[in-house]
């Protein structure tokens, strides 16, 4: 059911010190410009590579649901991963039918690449948060 990984999401206090960082210590060359998602109260910035993204994550306002887990990791890290799916609707309902509970209201929403997206609960996923996300019509 899964495809390729399409992301590591990377929560931040600061997208623009943790470019600094991919920049300077990894050499990371293509970094997109940092831009709101609003509905999702992050704002975003993904590091190309040659083969994912790494998508840097920082709280967009007071209700962002990244403060709890900053709050956790003071210097951010680690937040999520993100696999393509090819049908979203059936990703969920199947995730649903074997157990796992999807974030939120069930329905997805869409995410930073513009396709919708699930998250399914840390619980069911060995301890990992999992974006699935619909596979994009044009890779990034």
């Amino acid at each position: 059911m899964i495809g390729r990984l399409n992301h590591v999401g990377v929560a931040t206090p600061s997208i623009e010190a943790s470019a600094r960082m991919y920049r300077e210590m990894l050499g990371a060359t293509s970094i997109t410009e940092k831009r709101a998602l609003p509905e999702q109260g992050v704002w975003v910035a993904f590091v190309d590579l040659p083969n994912s993204q790494i998508e840097l994550i920082e709280p967009l306002g007071e209700d962002s649901p990244l403060k709890g887990f900053l709050e956790k990791n003071p210097k951010g890290g680690q937040h999520h991963v993100c696999f393509e799916v090819p049908d979203i609707i059936a990703a969920r309902d199947e995730m649903r039918a074997k157990g796992a509970t999807v974030l939120g209201n069930g329905e997805p929403r869409i995410g930073a690449h513009g396709v919708p997206v699930i998250f399914l609960h840390p619980k069911d996923m060995g301890g990992v948060l999992v974006e699935l996300m619909q596979t994009p019509a044009e890779p990034h």
